[in-house]
């Protein structure tokens, strides 16, 4: 497929560093903040990254005679009677974490995953701060660049889960968003250490062994977890709906996701 060329997954690693740029430019200056309509924070860098990518992926889908949905955190109202035609799906999220940015912890992602069906097939994420790199494709595997201060990759790693638990289980949570479910999940076992992060990097810290679980008893949309679901998916993880136990799908009527857990401990589910 298309999503397994070398060709593809390089042009992407070029864009999403590209992304890097245009958001660190803007995240070491004084930049203002705006609030959309439901009160979530929007920055200039959530929209010339948006503009970018959307840009990008246009151009790929024309030049690849793809007919291929762009569905954006800051572009997502499509009725779903149109959505619905598509099979293949974009799903982007510019800045995940803009809370984080806004504070300037560092703790923020650039999300772009594509699925098929429902189902995440590739998906490419970037830590800017600190210069890393995920990806994750069907029948490739998932990986995670280091980059230097040149953007050149100096390391490469793949990324695979192991099957048994640390000692004591290690829980990553939200930073900005914890609710009384959560915190009852979490006390559903014995002895536990819980780990904080914002954004996407939650999950990818189960991608990357640093955590056994991450429940998300709380609202999320689609652009939010596309990405990473794909990374996560191809290193031997699962992203699950917490009350089903089946596998989260997307482009769906309501592009919210169900509450979900992640674990790379299969004998966890």
């Amino acid at each position: 497929m298309f999503y397994q060329k070398k060709s593809f997954i390089d042009s992407f690693i070029k864009l999403i560093k590209d992304c890097n740029k245009i958001v660190l430019d803007i995240y070491n200056t004084d930049f203002n903040v705006q609030y959309k309509s439901d009160l979530s924070p929007l920055t200039y860098a959530d929209e010339q990254c948006n503009n970018h990518i959307c840009t990008f992926l246009k151009q790929f889908n024309k030049d690849n005679d793809k007919n291929i949905l762009i569905i954006s955190e800051e572009n997502k109202t499509i009725d779903y009677e149109i959505r619905n035609k598509f099979d293949w799906v974009w799903l982007i999220d510019p800045i995940d974490g803009t809370k984080e940015f806004i504070k300037k912890n560092g703790e923020f992602t650039i999300n772009i995953g594509l699925c098929y069906k429902g189902v995440p097939v590739f998906g490419i994420v970037s830590i800017p701060v600190l210069n890393h790199i995920y990806y994750g494709a069907e029948n490739i595997g998932s990986y995670k660049l280091i980059l230097n201060e040149n953007n050149n990759i100096i390391k490469t790693i793949h990324l695979w889960s192991h099957q048994l638990y640390s000692t004591p289980i290690k829980i990553i949570v939200s930073r900005s968003h914890i609710n009384k479910d959560t915190l009852k999940f979490i006390n559903r076992f014995t002895k536990y250490q819980t780990l904080r992060s914002g954004s996407s990097i939650k999950l990818l810290l189960i991608a990357e062994n640093k955590a056994d679980i991450y429940p998300r008893i709380g609202l999320t949309s689609e652009w939010d977890t596309c990405a990473t679901h794909a990374i996560l998916k191809y290193a031997n993880a699962k992203v699950i709906n917490f009350y089903t136990k089946k596998e989260l799908r997307y482009n769906k009527k309501n592009l919210l996701n169900p509450f979900f857990i992640c674990s790379n401990k299969l004998n966890f589910f």
